[in-house]
């Protein structure tokens, strides 16, 4: 019996930026390069490993030194507090009677969201360094040693580091929002997945789980940290009210026009990006055909 072709469909080249698909080196490539970018990939994972493992331990106060981490400066309330000032649930019960998100929460989780807004102090340093180690990426897309498109890369790696160098270290409202802790969990917990996924390609071994992992977390996670980002941006802006107006509009100066800008044209790319990578996972994880 002849045996059944299966014909693929080829995507458009109109899909828009996405992570680095694989960091497994091109045919041909020095020996070399294969242990530098396993070696890379490994020191990444526990770089990212690191730093999720702090978070938590932060977040549930596991070594009981929660407490005792400040945040660095006590920082006014952000745009995006007083946005959510104006949700109903999140408003002053009374005229006169200040109200905050912390108040609003369940007794039990408001040590955890006060200890999500020192989170800055306890692993901004590591961080900054293993996302900026991510500049490698770039490099390693320029030389040809990887499959990644060095446009692509070069996008992903740099809205990252906007968002470490550019936001948070620049201003204090962004290193004591709980935005900067939900962004840095996501973060980790995505990276740990990838990284650790490439490394085991480096040594030919895919094990199913992580590859499920790798191309299923995104659901949860990409919308949390891309969210994160976008109004970690948006906090930065000066609006007194929380919801913009003409009025509050007028008068900015051009980096805060920027990042306003930045956080309109967030949510499209997080739209088109995230719609892409489910097809993405459909086409990595769709039942291998059979042949008779």
């Amino acid at each position: 019996m002849a045996n059944k072709k299966t014909v693929n469909a080829s995507t458009t080249n109109s899909a828009p930026p996405v992570p680095p698909k694989t960091t497994k080196e091109k045919p041909g490539n020095p020996a070399f390069v294969k242990y530098y970018l396993l070696a890379y990939n490994v020191l990444s994972t526990l770089g990212w490993g690191y730093v999720l493992v702090i978070t938590l331990v932060h977040l549930a106060n596991l070594d009981g030194q929660s407490a005792a981490v400040q945040a660095a400066k006590t920082a006014p309330p952000s745009a995006f507090t007083r946005f959510l000032s104006s949700i109903p649930f999140f408003s002053s019960p009374a005229p006169g009677v200040s109200a905050t998100i912390e108040s609003r929460l369940p007794a039990y989780l408001r040590p955890v969201y006060h200890r999500s807004t020192t989170m800055y102090s306890r692993v901004g340093g590591s961080v900054a360094v293993v996302q900026t180690w991510a500049l490698l990426e770039v490099l390693h897309s320029l030389l040809g040693w990887v499959r990644s498109p060095l446009q692509t890369t070069a996008m992903q790696v740099a809205s990252r580091l906007w968002i470490v160098w550019g936001i948070v270290q620049q201003f204090d409202v962004a290193r004591t929002s709980p935005l900067y802790t939900s962004a840095v969990l996501a973060w980790s917990i995505t990276e740990v997945a990838r990284y650790s996924f490439y490394a085991c390609g480096l040594v030919g071994v895919e094990p199913r789980a992580l590859l499920w992992l790798r191309y299923t977390m995104f659901y949860i996670l990409y919308p949390i940290g891309a969210g994160s980002e976008a109004f970690l941006s948006y906090a930065t802006l000066p609006i007194p009210s929380g919801i913009p107006t003409l009025n509050s509009l007028l008068g900015w100066s051009a980096p805060e026009y920027a990042r306003g800008g930045l956080f309109l044209i967030w949510w499209p790319s997080l739209y088109q990006l995230y719609t892409y990578m489910i097809m993405q996972r459909r086409k990595v994880l769709k039942p291998k055909s059979k042949t008779n």
